[in-house]
């Protein structure tokens, strides 16, 4: 797959160099509320995956914390955009996906593959994402799966572009810093994001050499 991925892999660049650096170094620039407003919301959003991968993975007390953290924060909070949770002592919200939930019951990753456009992931997490997408993410159902008269595919769309400019920006010194001192970028990203997927799946937050 190499050759395939080290193609998407410079279509990504180019794109990022078009669009997502530029609208990120302005989105970096905005006050400091409203960064935190943002990610804070996307964090809030991000739990209707968490919580059904939290009970698949059996962690039923990060399920039940979750789930309070999402009821408080997508009330109290604004749609989340205060962590009004955090405030209140709930435990550190930590992010599971179905990619997780298949490594914890054994599924090997798999080949590495760069998905045109959306970047990194491995066979299991590509298959993962479909499995997501098919019925696993609630703020995907209410949105593009159903129409609710409340939301709209623009807002399922939308909350997926900012969350990709707001990981560009909370990064963009470390992507320019590793681009510039890789001598093979591509194979510099593909170790980064394969050692940080083995993290996520321990639950471990021990930072290693190259990672640093």
């Amino acid at each position: 797959w190499e050759g395939f991925n080290r193609a998407s892999f410079a279509l990504i660049q180019g794109l990022d160099k078009v669009i997502f650096k530029p609208v990120a170094s302005v989105y970096r620039n905005l006050p400091t509320p409203i960064k935190n407003g943002f990610s804070n919301s996307l964090n809030n959003l991000s739990n209707v995956v968490t919580i059904p991968n939290n009970l698949l993975q059996g962690e039923y007390l990060k399920a039940g914390s979750n789930t309070g953290r999402f009821l408080i924060n997508s009330t109290v909070g604004i749609l989340g955009f205060i962590d009004v949770a955090d405030r209140l002592g709930f435990s550190e919200y930590e992010k599971e996906d179905y990619g997780q939930t298949l490594a914890v019951h054994g599924t090997g990753p798999g080949c590495y593959i760069v998905l045109p456009v959306l970047g990194p992931s491995t066979a299991r997490d590509t298959v993962a994402s479909i499995v997501n997408f098919v019925g696993g993410d609630a703020w995907y159902n209410v949105t593009v799966g159903n129409d609710t008269h409340y939301f709209s595919d623009f807002d399922y769309y939308s909350s997926k572009v900012i969350s990709g400019v707001d990981f560009r920006a909370k990064n963009f010194d470390s992507i320019e810093d590793l681009e510039k001192n890789s001598l093979d970028f591509y194979a510099s990203v593909k170790s980064l994001y394969l050692q940080d997927r083995q993290q996520k799946i321990l639950n471990t937050k021990k930072i290693i050499d190259t990672q640093d």
